[in-house]
């Protein structure tokens, strides 16, 4: 069920709102999410406002330079970011979600990181949707960040 949360970055100078589903709850087993600790919901960008912060985010790439792992410069909190797998959405970390209580957090799903390709290809099986060819989380990322206050 989809409902209106509201969070952020540790020390508060990230902040944002967002429509979330606690029920599409899900893991990842790669060395990045597995190293920050983040348990995913998925989101259309549409659906995600950042009400401050912009310029408290660094964002960092690598491999493709697909995935968009935004962070707060101060706290270094990865509170959101833009996928490689879906470069379309938007990713909460729910346990930065106000009043989440993290250890009570109990994922659905689960996404293969360690084996990407093959995750991906089996997600959009399942799912039946493809994200756009040549699609880059930069120009997702950039468009949350162009609609946010200064």
């Amino acid at each position: 069920m989809l409902e209106n949360r509201e969070g952020g970055c540790h020390c508060g100078r990230v902040r944002f709102r967002a429509r979330v589903d606690l029920d599409r709850l899900s893991q990842c087993n790669c060395t990045v999410c597995t190293k920050k600790g983040i348990l995913h919901l998925p989101i259309a960008p549409e659906d995600f406002e950042l009400l401050r912060g912009k310029t408290s985010l660094t964002t960092y790439t690598f491999g493709t330079g697909v995935a968009q792992h935004s962070f707060c410069s101060n706290c270094g909190m990865h509170a959101f970011y833009v996928p490689r797998s879906q470069p379309d959405k938007i990713t909460v970390n729910a346990r930065c979600l106000d009043g989440i209580d993290g250890p009570s957090l109990k994922p659905t799903r689960f996404f293969e990181g360690r084996h990407w390709e093959e995750a991906q290809r089996r997600r959009i099986a399942e799912e039946g949707r493809a994200p756009a060819t040549g699609l880059n989380g930069a120009v997702t990322l950039q468009g949350i960040l162009d609609r946010a206050p200064e």
